[in-house]
């Protein structure tokens, strides 16, 4: 399967406007695993999910097949960047105690990626994976958003986002399922900084190559009446829909 970039070319973007996942969420992930000493972060993006797992862990390898992404992630001591594929990892045998690939799965060649995970990880090893659709904000706000979302980008969407509105339900996950924590991430924005996130998404960018012009434009002045004064901060959330799961079933000795 061909890496699909999506996102490379709005990476500076995607680094300052993508939402942050909880503490909570990684110190339950580390809970699961018997030692803490390296975690994979396949698919990384910017990295905010590598630097959550940094706090936890000795040493996080985070990779994306993107040079871009991979160039715009933010620095952190415990992390190492590498461009690499999800489907052909550079890490040695039986050397992870955790993989995590976060709103990206719905992009690999998962067979192969399942067998890098089997290939890398210690015995008793965790597989978590999560994806996040639309944001909540207000009854007025959200109706923009989803028509923005389904009318204005509907066609301009990959199909793979299909995986990721059905909350990964619908994909093969073979490993001794864990069930997760119900978790929401969060974040106090404004007007900008939510205009800003859209802006992050892979249709739009299409939308604009295809139609040449922003599509956000075309609900700007709508979506400033539904939010108020652009200096007002409102909560946003996004629920994680996660599958995580112990490579071989059992936990470790």
């Amino acid at each position: 399967m061909p890496f699909k970039d999506h996102f490379s070319k709005q990476a500076d973007q995607y680094t300052q406007f993508r939402p942050r996942y909880p503490h909570a969420w990684f110190e339950f992930l580390s809970g699961l695993t018997e030692r803490r000493g390296l975690a994979w972060d396949c698919g990384t993006g910017n990295g905010q999910a590598a630097a959550g797992l940094a706090e936890f862990f000795d040493e996080v390898i985070a990779t994306d097949a993107s040079t871009s992404q991979i160039a715009h992630a933010q620095a952190c001591s415990r992390v190492r960047y590498l461009v690499s594929s999800a489907e052909d990892c550079p890490l040695a045998t039986a050397s992870v105690d955790l993989v995590t690939v976060a709103q990206a799965l719905h992009w690999f060649d998962r067979d192969r990626f399942y067998a890098q995970v089997r290939r890398v990880c210690r015995p008793g090893g965790v597989l978590a994976v999560w994806s996040y659709g639309l944001a909540t904000v207000s009854a007025s706000v959200d109706r923009v958003v989803w028509r923005l979302y389904a009318e204005i980008l509907g066609e301009h969407w990959p199909p793979e986002r299909r995986q990721v509105e059905q909350r990964y339900d619908t994909i093969a996950f073979p490993f001794g399922e864990i069930q997760p924590p119900r978790i929401e991430m969060t974040a106090r924005w404004n007007l900008v900084d939510l205009i800003g996130y859209l802006g992050t998404w892979s249709s739009v960018a299409r939308f604009n190559e295809v139609r040449g012009f922003d599509p956000l434009d075309l609900v700007r002045a709508e979506l400033t009446a539904a939010w108020g004064a652009l200096e007002t901060v409102q909560t946003v959330t996004w629920p994680l829909n996660a599958r995580v799961g112990r490579i071989d079933g059992s936990r470790p000795e």
